[in-house]
């Protein structure tokens, strides 16, 4: 089924493309070091863009499939652009046109021109380019000209003046990461308010708890559902310091760090205009060669995700255990029914939302495990696997922003408790002795322990037969607050 589907998308890539040469009621010629290439008239790309959708049909999954990937590259330009016009080097009428080029794009117009693959050989320099003929073109075309007339405005010479796809194409992966780590986060929180509205809901509801799949000491179902909401907190307090690492960019940097081809200055200016464009506290790195052949912010955010991943994994696998039944498991909570789960057992219903979310962590895990592979084998001053590095952070970022809030709404906001069965748990657990310990003495609990294994009994029954304790002794003693309550 993957394989069909990725196949479906990469003919989906390749019909739009073909559809571009049949609208045209004209072609265009563009050149590069490789010669000449007919371009369809209607098409704001060029000859490298054109080039690259022939070499790279691999996924299907073009740069437009990431709206706030495109839009980072905007940025990126839309900086670059007012750095160089500070540095006197781009003039004042071609940076109007790029603006209002880059604009356009951060607004959500021309996307569907952004067609690379996001698996690519060269490090990205295809995207790189694909964004820069794009904007390039948008910028001819306001400006009362033709598409590829670029002896007024040029991909390279003006687009990516004082740039390499070495320092752009990183440079566009880390703001297009902070993009979407607000919408992940917003998502996250929701989730984790969701787990605190039921902690409590939940708060007097008293249930044992367990370690090792065993009977522990009691606490309330609220405490358990609250404990799901804070380790989700914790989880978006890692995302949040995560930022930092992508806060960092190498714009200036260039080939490999030594900022050949840029003006002085401009490195300096892009990163501050980069801050004000993205409201990102963009900075410059201090060593651009280090930053330009390092890959450590990708490392660093990344694993924030996988934290992400490993905490709803839990989490989801805790619900299943705890729904798990209804004769012959735990049951201590309903999920809500959402379909048929047998396709030959009548009744089944399954925990389809939890299987979802762990399937998407396991995803995003394996995800994590690419960008580490990735980063840890580039090559010396450049490392040309970028482009499977932002292939699988983005991916994870817009799994965990598509599934979070059906998980949500899907499960955690209906979740109830079975009332009759915590309480019989309560009641016939032997865990319960633990509480009695102070009032009772360890080796006499010890003895009621192993009675009530021996008999079959509950622990309160067997106090009740010993009238070892009066009904208001006991009454105190299970009171939710009491027993359960840090002193």
């Amino acid at each position: 089924m993957k394989k069909i589907t990725c196949l479906l998308l990469t003919l989906a890539v390749i019909t739009h493309t073909n559809s571009l040469f049949a609208q045209a009621t004209s072609t265009r010629t563009e050149k590069d070091l490789l010669g000449e290439k007919k371009i369809p008239s209607n098409a704001y790309y060029g000859v490298q863009t054109a080039r690259a959708l022939e070499n790279f049909q691999v996924s299907g999954v073009p740069t437009k499939f990431y709206p706030d990937y495109v839009r980072a590259f905007a940025m990126v330009k839309l900086a670059a652009a007012r750095a160089n016009a500070e540095v006197g080097r781009l003039k004042p009428e071609r940076l109007a046109a790029i603006e209002k080029a880059c604009q356009a794009v951060i607004d959500g117009k021309y996307h569907d021109q952004f067609l690379v693959d996001m698996y690519q050989g060269g490090a990205g320099t295809s995207a790189n380019m694909n964004a820069n003929e794009v904007l390039a073109n948008i910028a001819l075309e306001m400006s009362g000209h033709k598409k590829g007339e670029y002896q007024y405005i040029e991909p390279h010479d003006d687009l990516n003046m004082g740039q390499s796809t070495n320092d752009v194409y990183p440079t566009a992966i880390h703001v297009a990461l902070l993009l979407h780590n607000d919408k992940v986060i917003k998502e996250v929180q929701a989730l984790s308010a969701a787990f605190h509205k039921k902690g409590d809901e939940f708060a007097n509801i008293l249930k044992m708890g367990r370690t090792e799949g065993q009977d522990a000491v009691p606490m309330t179902v609220g405490q358990e559902f609250h404990g799901f909401g804070n380790q989700l907190d914790a989880a978006i307090e890692a995302l949040r310091k995560s930022e930092a690492y992508l806060y960092e960019e190498n714009m200036g940097a260039t080939a490999i760090g030594t900022g050949i081809t840029a003006s002085p200055g401009y490195a300096e200016k892009c990163a501050v205009q980069l801050a004000k464009i993205t409201g990102k506290p963009m900075v410059l790195s201090h060593d651009l060669i280090a930053a330009t052949s390092s890959m450590q912010a990708f490392v660093m955010y990344s694993a924030s995700l996988k934290n992400l991943a490993v905490t709803l994994s839990k989490i989801s696998s805790d619900l299943i255990f705890l729904a798990s039944g209804p004769r012959a498991g735990i049951f201590e909570i309903n999920l809500p029914a959402l379909q048929p789960g047998s396709s030959i057992m009548p009744g089944k219903v399954n925990p389809v939302m939890p299987e979802l979310m762990n399937c998407v962590c396991y995803k995003v895990i394996g995800n994590d495990v690419t960008v580490t592979m990735a980063s840890q084998d580039g090559l010396l001053q450049l490392n040309a696997y970028e482009p499977v590095v932002a292939v699988a952070i983005m991916e994870s970022q817009g799994l965990f922003f598509k599934t979070i809030p059906l998980f949500r709404a899907n499960c955690i906001e209906g979740i109830t408790v079975n009332q009759k069965v915590v309480d019989n748990y309560i009641n016939r657990s032997v865990g319960i002795v633990t509480a009695l310990n102070p009032v009772l003495g360890y080796e006499k609990t010890t003895e009621l322990a192993k009675e009530a294994l021996q008999t079959n009994k509950g622990i309160l029954e067997l106090i009740r037969e010993k009238k070892l304790l009066t009904e208001d002794q006991i009454k105190k003693l299970l009171d939710p607050k009491e027993l359960t309550t840090v002193k």
